[in-house]
């Protein structure tokens, strides 16, 4: 029986998986080329990291390799990521290339000589080269490279003969790795921009519930369609992501035995979201964590986590361009504007549990000795208000040291994200050892952050916001509503984070909206952050 895998290039005997017909056929097509007596793209094969790039491409690789007019080759480079001399780097490709395709010696030591091992004194046939991980290389090894592919393809472009009799036979070229680098990160500028991208998307619905229906059929092990739509809203169909919790699900892990004998049910799923979101390792996820605390990237990431406001998506910066070329962001299109997102709901509560935890792994005394909380632990549940009292009295009197290292805007203005991560923080530490559970939504992938409860078998939500003016306030009320509805709570409360708000203000801003006499009640709350 075939298992699921989320590390390296799936094997399709062994594993499930999404055949992609038409990612394959399209990267062959660009490498021969139409027609192909012209000649083949040179191409940059891009994704981020465990989304089927190296095995789409080895997919291409067989099928090209059926093909006698072409040499095929697909070398592997990750174990030259060391070699900082990029004479050695080329040299090590040229003898690779002569080895695979028994070619007679040839004197490659050095960038200026590494041409020549595609000519056709050389080469019997054209060349169909597919180079993997290519961005690992340094990057003088990349530009140099990068360089020599530009005069190869100016050349045969020039030549009036045929591929197969052109002075070069390098037929089509596919440098594969996670970030589309040439003339992104080099610094010198790009000296090779004759290629093509093709970006290997993530996978549709279709496509994910297609894996896990054939795990159902050879396991015999139904699996509910509400956990592939759960799984599928979480991972947005990142391939990697979707393989492991296939595992996780299938397989089970230490924290979690799965039982054969039942269908796989969403309680399955929801006990093993919980250990995948705050205790299992994954490398995707943590290589994501680590690249959004590089700076100037984590004060991007973190100002994505705000509520006033979308962060226009401009590829043109090289750390939004980073960020996505290595799926720390996303975008998205309203009204012809492209708006910065991130991926999936998955990724964003890993950095949003990663940041408030980072910023927030000292709170200081959360109560005082015999502290009376009969206010906030009401007969019939929690009193969200007076909790939230709590919270501020609390903020503002621990502000200056707790927030000493807090990131900052240029205005040295505590960043607006910063206080939710604080009020998540504190909730967790406020509501631990109790039978409770807090965690966060982000139903809009950017811009929109709602904090949930639940305590003793009821939920309480909090949608945070940052206060701009009157307007924006009115219509926040109203989104609030209309959630609340969606979620069927009778109420939800609108946080509502501002410097300082004087007493009459609190009574004008803090009165119970309703819209419509069924309608949900929403409860504003203001929290005083301090000048």
């Amino acid at each position: 029986m075939r298992k699921f895998s989320s590390y390296g290039p799936l094997d399709t005997d062994l594993h499930y998986y999404v055949p992609r017909e038409e990612t394959v056929r399209s990267a062959c097509r660009q490498l021969v080329g139409d027609p192909p007596e012209k000649g083949g793209h040179y191409i940059t094969v891009w994704a981020p990291r465990q989304c089927g790039k190296t095995w789409i491409m080895i997919q291409a690789l067989w099928r090209l390799m059926r093909d006698e007019r072409f040499h095929v080759l697909k070398l592997d480079l990750e174990h030259l990521k060391m070699q900082e001399d990029p004479d050695l780097v080329v040299k090590a490709i040229a003898n690779e290339i002569q080895r695979r395709l028994k070619l007679p010696d040839q004197a490659i030591r050095t960038m200026e000589d590494f041409h020549a091992i595609f000519t056709k004194e050389v080469l019997d046939k054209p060349l169909i080269l597919i180079l993997d991980e290519f961005d690992a290389l340094v990057e003088d090894a990349i530009s140099g490279i990068a360089g020599v592919f530009r005069h190869i393809y100016n050349s045969r472009q020039q030549d009036p003969n045929p591929s197969s009799q052109k002075e070069y036979l390098l037929h089509a070229v596919a440098l594969v790795g996670v970030r589309s680098v040439l003339g992104i990160e080099n610094r010198r500028g790009s000296p090779f921009n004759v290629q093509r991208g093709m970006h290997i998307a993530n996978l549709v619905f279709e496509e994910v519930e297609s894996m896990y229906r054939w795990y159902e059929r050879e396991s015999g092990r139904k699996v509910d369609r509400a956990v592939v739509e759960r799984l599928y809203e979480e991972t947005k169909g990142q391939p990697g992501l979707v393989s492991w919790f296939g595992e996780l699900l299938s397989e089970g892990c230490d924290l979690f035995r799965p039982d054969p004998t039942k269908p796989v049910a969403m309680e399955d799923f929801e006990e093993i979201y919980a250990a995948a979101l705050q205790v299992l390792p994954n490398n995707t996820i943590m290589n994501l964590v680590n690249k959004a605390n590089r700076e100037p990237c984590r004060r991007l990431v973190i100002d994505m986590f705000k509520t006033h406001e979308k962060t226009i998506f401009r590829f043109d910066d090289p750390v939004f361009s980073f960020l996505y070329l290595n799926g720390v962001i996303d975008f998205e299109k309203e009204k012809n504007v492209y708006y910065a997102k991130f991926p999936c709901p998955f990724v964003q509560r890993r950095l949003f549990n990663y940041f408030s935890n980072e910023l927030f792994g000292d709170l200081g005394t959360i109560f005082e000795p015999f502290e009376d909380l009969s206010h906030i632990y009401a007969d019939d549940g929690l009193n969200i208000v007076s909790l939230l009292r709590k919270y501020e009295t609390h903020l503002r009197k621990n502000r200056d040291w707790m927030f000493k290292d807090a990131p900052r805007r240029s205005d040295m203005r505590i960043r607006e994200a910063v206080f939710h991560f604080n009020l998540y923080e504190y909730l967790n530490r406020f509501f631990a050892n109790k039978e409770a559970r807090v965690w966060p939504e982000f139903p809009a992938g950017n811009g929109k952050i709602d904090l949930f409860i639940r305590f003793r078998k009821k939920t309480y939500a909090m949608e945070l916001k940052s206060w701009t003016d009157d307007p924006d306030f009115r219509q926040s009320l109203k989104q609030a509503a209309r959630y609340a509805t969606s979620l069927k709570l009778q109420t939800i409360y609108l946080v509502e984070f501002v410097e300082y708000v004087p007493d009459e203000y609190r009574g004008k801003y803090e009165a119970i909206y309703q819209d419509g006499a069924a309608g949900p009640a929403v409860v504003p709350v203001f929290v005083a952050t301090g000048a």
